[in-house]
């Protein structure tokens, strides 16, 4: 029964995505971001496609794309790919293009690949900041190394804003390097950066709810 009842959910909510209204499919599109059930993932990738018509429901693209992300629906990552590149007024998408990027492009559950790809593309820093959130809230672990090079690229940014995930996913991880860059965020001018470089030295992971 209650796997009855799960499914008609989805197919629900699946339903709703061809809303004619925007917060109707947005909704929709939050829920099934919870659910995370990978066969969401068709019907979220063709929503998106359509969604991106029009720059005005920006928000609810941002809702489509996290919700392939947890759907771990990868065949999204190509179009990810391209988005990723493009410059959007509504900066908010890049965080969840970034997020969903790292999530879908991973051939492991410690890949560094995708981090390192956005890392490389000229875009405003929301992208990064999003694949960064990925990384924290998925307690990707890394070899020593990997997590040197992250920090040293993080810091190249110069930026505030993305010591704040990076912090967060040092929770996880361990190393001279590690220590030094936790240090450096405790001398943050944000608070958020110095919590969260605070819970990492603990090596306590944080139960965020992002938008």
């Amino acid at each position: 029964m209650a796997q009855d009842q799960s499914t008609s959910e989805l197919d629900s909510l699946i339903g709703q995505l061809g809303s004619s209204q925007s917060p109707k499919r947005r909704s929709a599109a939050k829920k099934l971001r919870k659910l995370g059930s990978p066969l969401a993932g068709p019907a979220l990738f063709d929503a998106l496609k359509r969604e991106l018509q029009d720059v005005r429901t920006w928000e609810t693209q941002y809702q489509l794309v996290m919700a392939l992300g947890h759907c771990g629906y990868r065949e999204a990552g190509s179009l990810l790919q391209m988005l990723a590149s493009e410059k959007l007024e509504a900066t908010m998408l890049l965080v969840a293009i970034g997020d969903a990027y790292v999530r879908l492009r991973r051939n492991s559950e410690s890949d560094p690949g995708p981090l390192f790809e956005l890392f490389e593309i000229e875009n405003d820093e929301s992208l990064l900041d999003g694949g960064l959130r990925a990384v924290a809230m998925l307690r990707m672990r890394f070899e020593p190394e990997t997590t040197e090079r992250i920090i040293t690229k993080v810091l190249e940014q110069k930026s505030e804003r993305l010591l704040f995930w990076a912090a967060a996913a040092c929770a996880g991880w361990s190393g001279q390097y590690v220590d030094q860059f936790l240090n450096q965020c405790l001398l943050s001018t944000r608070e958020d950066v110095r919590a969260a470089a605070n819970d990492a030295k603990l090596k306590k992971y944080r139960n965020w709810n992002p938008l």
